[in-house]
């Protein structure tokens, strides 16, 4: 039985005999596509073995649970690690733990760097003691929409994948109905610098025990967008023990702004993403040492808060009228505004910014305003969107014009620097004729 064949009945992929199968090679991306693949079939993945990238979808892995799977020859570690594969995706299967827990080490021979688990069911419980002290080349792995049995009573499976997962630097855990993660699940993962949670479960009075004393002690960047929190300050307290925390994305969950608590948040952080969160008021504290910062998507009037290092800030979606004094925001080179009610914009106070975005809003085109603008875009600093969503407001005979389109001569905007030389031009010309 070739390698490959001995692989695919031990990741349980191999399907029964007269089922339609076949594996797709996209040679441009290096990107391999198979399904349901039987043993009396396999030639067709050895298409795929060329491919950094193998994607299997559907199968009956339950069928292999008494398949024997023995130690591999020095022949066959040399054929696995001859592959170049560094991606493996696993879709739409019920996947028992037991098979897995047996197979896993198989990648311990390969060069495999991610492994991904696409709307999966993982069943019954496995045997783990089989990954005790053995490393894998794994360093990425993803979860999105599976079914299995609450992590709390698993500790002693991570315990004996310890040596592997204290070297994983990416964690996805999405669409998965996760209600928590158990501080002791949370402590294995010493070199995670990402954590993706997004579209769980998850409540306020759930972060503080998952996020304990000594759990993931790298973590950098974490994503809880699409969760059931709902109190700011109880997040806060929830990741304040994440001290290396650079990157927080809390959008997609219903937040309140109450009263300003004593919370600190860690110091560490950079990137704050309060999009969408229904909020009609910037909460406070804010960590002091943002230098982006995105509250899009939500109900704010108006932002009076001082953040001596943003570097990028925004507000698109929003109920502002006017512009945030940028006084609060000395090194900000970045400000959306896009779809407020805004009309006129702080001229004198634009000067250091990069990138300047205030489409769909009501603006005003007189000649500063449309003269401004037509002058960020002229120096490729205004967003996107123009010209085609850059629209006057008033004055009533530019209404509905692009602003683009509007003339700033100056003629027009300054009669008076034109007309002045004109009336001493010819007060000189009268008086030389008399």
């Amino acid at each position: 039985m070739s390698v490959v064949v001995l692989l695919l009945l031990g990741l349980g992929l191999l399907e029964a005999e007269g089922r339609r199968n076949r594996c797709f090679f996209n040679r441009t991306q290096e990107y391999c596509m198979c399904y349901n693949l039987s043993e009396e079939t396999i030639g067709s993945i050895i298409q795929c073995l060329p491919a950094t990238v193998v994607e299997f979808r559907g199968g009956e892995l339950e069928k292999y649970i008494a398949f024997p799977i023995r130690d591999l020859d020095s022949s066959t570690i040399d054929t696995l690690g001859s592959l170049i594969i560094q991606k493996v995706i696993i879709g739409d299967v019920l996947v028992p733990e037991i098979l897995l827990s047996r197979v896993l080490r198989f990648f311990s021979y390969t060069h495999v760097q991610e492994l991904a688990f696409e709307s999966c069911t993982f069943q019954g419980t496995g045997d783990w003691s089989t990954m005790d002290g053995r490393n894998l080349p794994i360093l990425s792995l993803s979860f999105h929409n599976v079914t299995s049995a609450p992590l709390t009573g698993h500790e002693q499976a991570f315990s004996s994948l310890s040596r592997w997962l204290e070297t994983l630097e990416e964690l996805a855990v999405t669409g998965s109905h996760v209600t928590s993660v158990p501080c002791a699940i949370g402590k294995a993962f010493r070199a995670l610098r990402s954590l993706d949670l997004a579209q769980n479960s998850l409540g306020d009075g759930s972060l503080t025990p998952s996020f304990c004393q000594g759990a993931f002690p790298q973590l950098q960047a974490l994503s809880l967008q699409h969760n059931n929190l709902s109190s700011y300050s109880s997040v806060c307290e929830g990741v304040r023990l994440l001290l290396e925390l650079q990157r927080l994305d809390l959008s997609h969950n219903r937040l309140l702004a109450e009263p300003s608590s004593s919370c600190q948040w860690p110091a560490a952080l950079r990137h704050f993403n309060l999009s969408s969160t229904g909020l009609d008021e910037v909460p406070t504290p804010l960590p002091p040492s943002l230098e982006v910062l995105d509250m899009s998507h939500n109900r704010l009037r108006a932002v009076d808060v001082s953040l001596s290092s943003l570097k990028k800030l925004f507000l698109s979606q929003n109920l502002l009228q006017a512009v945030p004094s940028l006084r609060n925001y000395p090194v900000l080179d970045t400000l959306h505004l896009d779809n407020n009610s805004i009309a006129e914009l702080p001229w004198g106070e634009l000067g250091h910014l990069q990138d300047v975005a205030v489409a769909g809003n009501p603006l005003s085109c007189s000649c500063s305003g449309a003269g401004g603008l037509q002058a960020l875009a002229a120096a490729g600093r205004l967003g996107q969107g123009w010209p085609g969503a850059y629209r006057c407001h008033s004055p009533p005979q530019f209404q509905g014009w692009p602003v683009s389109r509007v003339p700033v001569s100056v003629l027009r905007c300054d009669p008076a620097a034109v007309l002045a030389p004109l009336c001493i031009i010819l007060a000189l010309l009268g008086l030389a004729g008399a």
